[in-house]
């Protein structure tokens, strides 16, 4: 049931959120201890603003009012992916260049498991990554266990 329910909110934003300038990041739905939570992220070029939340929330909320697919209660949350966000593409490694990066390894390259650096650039399937003690480190993306920004 989960399943269909984040699939049908992925429709609908997925149809909503260009003509307001944003992107979908990902949708959640899962109970937590305090019961049901319906999470949606949101990302955007120049930023995720509260106003964006706000509609993005009022547009949705009326969206599965009309729809009546979820059938017991829920807490709808709408929010962007945050500073320290996933790095889930190399698409996404373009779009940070210039940014620190925290990522974590399948196997260790020079003895780490963990760099930490500056996105340098990103040449075809190479990501080059400036670490914090100067030295640059390049490796491909599906090398990648786990990536994020940091701040």
């Amino acid at each position: 049931m989960s399943q269909f329910i984040t699939d049908k909110v992925q429709s609908f934003l997925q149809t909503l959120l260009p003509s307001l300038g944003l992107e979908l990041f990902e949708v959640q739905f899962r109970r937590e201890g305090h019961g049901w939570v319906l999470r949606v992220f949101i990302d955007a070029e120049a930023g995720v603003t509260l106003n964006h939340c706000s509609d993005v929330s009022r547009e949705l909320s009326h969206y599965l009012d009309v729809e009546d697919c979820i059938d017991h209660a829920y807490q709808l949350e709408v929010s962007s992916p945050g500073l320290e966000r996933p790095l889930r593409s190399a698409g996404d490694f373009v779009r940070f260049l210039g940014k620190k990066a925290r990522v974590k390894l399948h196997n260790q390259m020079e003895e780490r498991k963990v760099l930490e650096g500056v996105i340098e650039a990103v040449h075809e399937d190479l990501i080059h990554l400036k670490l914090d003690d100067g030295s640059s480190v390049q490796f491909s993306f599906e090398m990648i266990n786990k990536a994020r920004l940091t701040i």
